[in-house]
């Protein structure tokens, strides 16, 4: 249940949305498999199998995106677009020209396509409609993108926007380990990046290891800043933040699991009772974290 990676984007305050209506726009847009010529299919999933395609709990919603894509490597259709190409080259005398050869690659695509194999990928999205965050489960910007993509196709008007905060992440995370005082209810944990500031892209990573203050500052007078920070929040909640304000390997800690419901009878209480925990913890942990940054950045 719990996501791995948040790409967080704020949804306007006046924006509002029952899971009903939500439903309903999503529906225009539901996954249905593609043909055999279809290189890839994108659509909206239940994301749990007893759902319809929002599952709502107190205000807050969980929705799944499907892609569905054929696997027809580039390697592939070149090879057998060579030897078509060779082919013609016998018949006509002469070497296929460049429009030549794109109309054989198309031709060769589609005669591979209804022999590829498919394969499909979900990416979960979290609505908070109470705090006004949608926070998709992804580690690439490709798989944000593409759901919100689908989003502005589903739902008229969507307002939403890229999250901006007042302190940039990579100068804070540098100062926080400049100072060896990480902000209150975060501590520092053992992996760190920091990298260069300019066109260089040299890098220095300690992975499973603490970095000593007087390193930190070495690196920061030779013009690195860092770019990956990995924290633990009010002994809770573990994971790394990035320059770029995104969320990755997000893991809870014993403490949360202890407290997970026990008492659950099936696998839909189980769900219900990991959904209210994820969304309630990790809610207050974007607070906090858009607070150790300078508060939230206004237009």
């Amino acid at each position: 249940m719990w996501f791995k990676n948040l790409r967080i984007f704020r949804l306007s305050p006046s924006w509002t949305c029952t899971a009903d209506s939500l439903e309903a726009a999503l529906e225009k847009h539901a996954f249905q498999p593609g043909s055999s010529r279809d290189m890839q299919s994108l659509g909206w999933i239940a994301p749990r199998e007893d759902t319809g395609l929002v599952y709502a709990q107190n205000g807050q919603y969980l929705i799944t995106l499907r892609a569905d894509k054929k696997l027809l490597p580039t390697t592939v259709i070149n090879q057998f677009a060579k030897a078509r190409a060779q082919d013609l080259e016998e018949q006509q005398g002469f070497k296929p020209g460049r429009k030549q050869m794109k109309e054989i690659k198309e031709q060769v695509t589609d005669e591979l396509l209804p022999k590829a194999f498919s394969v499909y990928r979900d990416t979960r999205v979290w609505i908070d409609t109470r705090n006004h965050w949608l926070v998709i489960d992804a580690a690439a910007a490709a798989k944000s993108d593409e759901v919100l993509g689908l989003l502005a196709k589903s739902i008229d008007s969507l307002p939403v926007s890229p999250l901006h905060v007042e302190q940039s992440p990579a100068s804070a995370m540098t100062n926080w380990l400049i100072s060896d005082e990480p902000p209150s209810g975060f501590t520092v944990d053992q992996d760190t990046e920091l990298r260069s500031t300019s066109d260089s892209g040299a890098a220095v990573r300690y992975v499973r290891q603490s970095i000593e203050i007087d390193d930190v500052r070495k690196h920061v007078q030779a013009g690195k800043q860092c770019t990956r920070l990995a924290l633990t929040w009010n002994d809770r909640v573990s994971f790394i933040l990035t320059e770029g304000l995104d969320i990755k390997r997000v893991n809870p800690l014993d403490v949360l699991k202890e407290g997970q419901n026990s008492a659950a009878h099936n696998d839909a209480e189980q769900f219900d009772s990991d959904f209210t925990l994820m969304t309630g913890e990790l809610s207050r942990l974007i607070e906090s974290l858009v607070d150790a940054l300078g508060g939230e950045k206004t237009a």
